[in-house]
C-alpha cells in the first residue's frame, strides 16, 4: 500500500484515481464492457466524473480535519464493538428514520423550513439517484416486448414493467417528480431569504443564494425540457437540451465546494448518536469534584485529544483537565480562579471566605443553608424550594 501510495503526489490524488477507477469499472461491467452505453449522456458522464473528483477532494480533507478524523475513528470502533451492538443497530435506524427520512430535526424550527428542507432534500436524492443511475449506466431499460420493460442493475435482470401501466409511468417521470420537488422547496427557501428581514442580515449571496438559484436553473430547464417534448413535439428541445446540460454541469462543479456539501455529510451524522449514546453508570463520566454523572465518556475522551492535539489542552495544575468537571463545578472553579481564591475544604459548595472577611455563598448546583443560619425546621420546609444558581 505504501509503495502504491508514492505513486502520487498526495493522498488525495490517490484517492480521487480510486474514485475514478471504480466508476470507470462499475460502468464497464453494468453497460456489458460499453455495448449498452447510451452515448447521448457521456456529457453528463464525463461531468458527474469531474464531480466525483471534487467531492473526493472536498471529503479527504474534511476528514483530516482534528474533530472530524477523531469522531470518524471513534464511530468504526464503536461501530464493531460486539458490546454495543443492539444499542448501536437501534441508535443507527432510529437516526436514519428521524433524521434522514423525516427529518424531524429541520421540522423543529417550523413547519414551513422543515416542508422546504424535505422538498429540497429528497428532490435531489431522486433527482442524483436517477441521474447517475442513468450516467453511468448502472440502471437501465430493456424492451422485452413491444408492451414489456425489463429494468437492467449492473447487468442483471429485475423486475418488468407494462410499458404503459402506472408504474412505468412513474419511473418515466422519476426526474420530472425529483424537480417538481425541488422547485417547490427552492422557490420556497428563496422567497424566505427575500422577504424574511431577520434572515437576510445574517445570509451571504455566494452561501445561501446562489446555491438556490443554480437549483432553479436545473429544475426549470429541465422541466421545459418535458414540456417541449411532450405538448410541443420537441420544438427547440435541442438547444434547451445544451442549456440544460450546461446548468447541471455548472451544479456538479458547484457541489463540492459550496454549501449543498453537506447532502452527502448528512448521513454521516448518524455515527454520532451511535459513538456518544449514554447508558447512566455504564459508559457516562462522572465529575471529578462532586461524582455525579455529566457526560458521555468517549465524548470527553475526544474533547481532550482534539483539544490537545491543538496545543488547547485547559490542563489544570493537579493535572485533570477542564472538562474532567461538570458544568456546576466549573463555575465554581471559575470563580474561585477569578477571585484568586484555593478551593474551600471540606463542604465544596459551602461558603467562601475571602480575605476581606465578607462571606459569598457557595457555587454550582445548591446554595449551603448554613450561610443563611437557618434552624433544621426552616430547612424542611424549604426542601422543595427551587435551586438557587
Amino acid at each position: 500500500m505504501y509503495k502504491f501510495e508514492k505513486s502520487f503526489y498526495s493522498k488525495t490524488s490517490m484517492y480521487s484515481f480510486v474514485v475514478v477507477m471504480i466508476l470507470f469499472f462499475s460502468m464497464w461491467y453494468s453497460t456489458s464492457k460499453f455495448v449498452h452505453i447510451d452515448m447521448a449522456l457521456l456529457g453528463y458522464a464525463i461531468s458527474s466524473t469531474v464531480f466525483a473528483i471534487g467531492l473526493t477532494i472536498r471529503m479527504s480533507f474534511w476528514m483530516w480535519r482534528k474533530a472530524t478524523n477523531r469522531v470518524a475513528k471513534r464511530s468504526v470502533d464503536n461501530l464493531f464493538n460486539k458490546e454495543r451492538l443492539k444499542r448501536n443497530s437501534k441508535a443507527l435506524v432510529k437516526t436514519l428514520i428521524d433524521n434522514i427520512i423525516l427529518q424531524k430535526f429541520i421540522f423543529q424550527r417550523g413547519i414551513y423550513r422543515g416542508i422546504q428542507h424535505f422538498m429540497i432534500s429528497w428532490g435531489c436524492i431522486i433527482s442524483f439517484a436517477i441521474t447517475f443511475g442513468l450516467t453511468f449506466g448502472w440502471m437501465r431499460f430493456d424492451l422485452i416486448d413491444p408492451e414489456t420493460y425489463q429494468i437492467i442493475v449492473f447487468d442483471m435482470p429485475t423486475i418488468t414493467m407494462a410499458a404503459h401501466g402506472l408504474f412505468a409511468e412513474i419511473v418515466y417521470n422519476g426526474l420530472n417528480i425529483g424537480a417538481i420537488m425541488v422547485l417547490i422547496g427552492a422557490g420556497m427557501a428563496l422567497y424566505r431569504r427575500i422577504t424574511d428581514y431577520d434572515v437576510k442580515v445574517t445570509q451571504r449571496f455566494e452561501f445561501d443564494i446562489l446555491p438556490l438559484i443554480i437549483l432553479l436553473a436545473v429544475t426549470v430547464t429541465g422541466l421545459i425540457l418535458t414540456i417541449q417534448y411532450t405538448f410541443l413535439d420537441g420544438w427547440m428541445h435541442h438547444y434547451m437540451s445544451l442549456i440544460h446540460q450546461v446548468t447541471v454541469i455548472i451544479m456538479l462543479m458547484y457541489f463540492p465546494f459550496g454549501k449543498l456539501f453537506h447532502v452527502p455529510i448528512r448521513p454521516l451524522a448518524t455515527a454520532v448518536p451511535m459513538s456518544y449514546q449514554e447508558v447512566v453508570k455504564v459508559d457516562t463520566k462522572s465529575c471529578k469534584s462532586c461524582g455525579q454523572p455529566y457526560s458521555n465518556d468517549d465524548q470527553i475522551a475526544d474533547v481532550q485529544a482534539i483539544l490537545k492535539s491543538q496545543n488547547f489542552d485547559l490542563q489544570l495544575a493537579d493535572g485533570t483537565y477542564l472538562s474532567d468537571y461538570c458544568t456546576g463545578c466549573r463555575r465554581r472553579m471559575r470563580a474561585l480562579k477569578q477571585m484568586n481564591l484555593e478551593a474551600p475544604q471540606g463542604n465544596p459548595y459551602g461558603p467562601v471566605n475571602t480575605n476581606n472577611g465578607i462571606h459569598i455563598s457557595g457555587f454550582s448546583k445548591k446554595r449551603s443553608e448554613e450561610f443563611y443560619g437557618l434552624d433544621q425546621d426552616l430547612k424542611e420546609e424549604k426542601v422543595d424550594e427551587p435551586v438557587s444558581r
